[in-house]
């Protein structure tokens, strides 16, 4: 093996990638927040009219209109909506089956690259240092 390739089978090595991999999924689910603080927050905002209407009359059509009529308080939530499935989906899958090889050999990669650049990388502290 040349010194420019990693030592994949390395316990150190396969705890970076395995902390790597939590790291990712701590943003994703990061992201998912920040998104239903902001874009929620402020697309449930718009619809507080229609959403005091529905407190005294609950219908499915007046959920369908209020959304029908408020398109950037449907397009907000539906991006909500969106990305927690999608996470929710990505994370349940790697939970059933396991990573896929595409996405660990990512992994690997961006781990040896990581440590290539060393503590310079904003991802150093985290991936590589041992706790």
């Amino acid at each position: 093996m040349s010194p420019s390739e990693p030592d994949l089978l390395t316990p150190e090595f396969q705890a970076a990638v395995e902390r790597l991999h939590e790291l990712t999924l701590w943003w994703r689910w990061t992201l998912v927040i920040v998104l239903w603080i902001v874009v929620g927050g402020y697309s449930l905002w718009l619809l507080r009219d229609d959403i005091i209407l529905l407190f005294e009359h609950f219908t499915w059509v007046a959920v369908r209109y209020a959304l029908a009529f408020n398109r950037g308080a449907a397009i907000g939530l539906g991006l909500c909506l969106g990305m927690t499935l999608a996470v929710l989906m990505w994370q349940s899958r790697n939970i059933l089956w396991g990573r896929s090889q595409a996405w660990q050999k990512r992994l690997e990669r961006r781990v040896w690259q990581i440590r290539l650049q060393g503590s310079s990388h904003p991802l150093w502290r985290w991936v590589c240092t041992q706790k």
